[in-house]
């Protein structure tokens, strides 16, 4: 079994933080992968006509693998430590492949308010995670902002921070004013909500 040096915090309504999931050599490994996988232009399904003006990011698919075994048993024992203190849903696992997500200052990146639970997932998203994976001096603006609480919540950008939201909260990425921000985006699936 996994265990962690640090504990996640409720920090808005359903939101949860956690820093030092991962070590910062372990974070340099995960984005190495995942420049490797060369993002290509996000796509949003259903809404290709919309796509520039609700989404400019580049993004790939990091899958299980011998190479990145230990990453998804990291986030598999986070997400259940969070489920049991937090959450309480019953879920059924991860449900896709990690995204890797690039935020350009050279091409506008910006992700605008959405949810993550919808009619377009193969399975229902029922928890949300992003973990930063750049440190905050890289880049200007870029800012994950989240509908929750008593208002707009802006995430932590300390790099190894795991942001946690239920699927269905209201969420942005501001447009990046400079620099480059990579984040790992993670969902955990379960049966629908009642």
């Amino acid at each position: 079994m996994i265990s962690f040096k640090t504990r996640p915090q409720k920090i808005a309504g359903p939101l949860t933080v956690w820093r030092d999931v991962f070590t910062p050599r372990e974070l340099d490994t995960i984005e190495a992968i995942g420049d490797r996988l060369m993002p290509m232009r996000a796509e949003i399904a259903g809404r290709k006509d919309q796509a520039d003006h609700m989404r400019i990011t580049r993004v790939a698919w990091m899958e299980r693998n011998p190479e990145t075994a230990w990453l998804y048993e990291r986030i598999e024992a986070a997400v259940l430590q969070l489920n049991a203190e937090f959450y309480h849903y019953d879920l059924f696992g991860l449900v896709e492949s990690f995204q890797y997500a690039v935020y350009d200052g050279a091409e506008g990146g910006h992700y605008n308010w959405h949810v993550d639970h919808g009619e377009y997932n193969q399975e229902p998203r029922k928890i949300s995670l992003s973990l930063q994976l750049t440190d905050h001096a890289q880049y200007e603006g870029c800012n994950l902002v989240m509908q929750a609480g008593d208002g707009p919540y802006v995430a932590e950008r300390f790099r190894g921070t795991l942001i946690a939201f239920p699927s269905y909260v209201l969420h942005r990425v501001t447009p990046i004013e400079s620099g480059t921000r990579k984040s790992l985006v993670i969902w955990v699936g379960g049966p629908k909500f009642r």
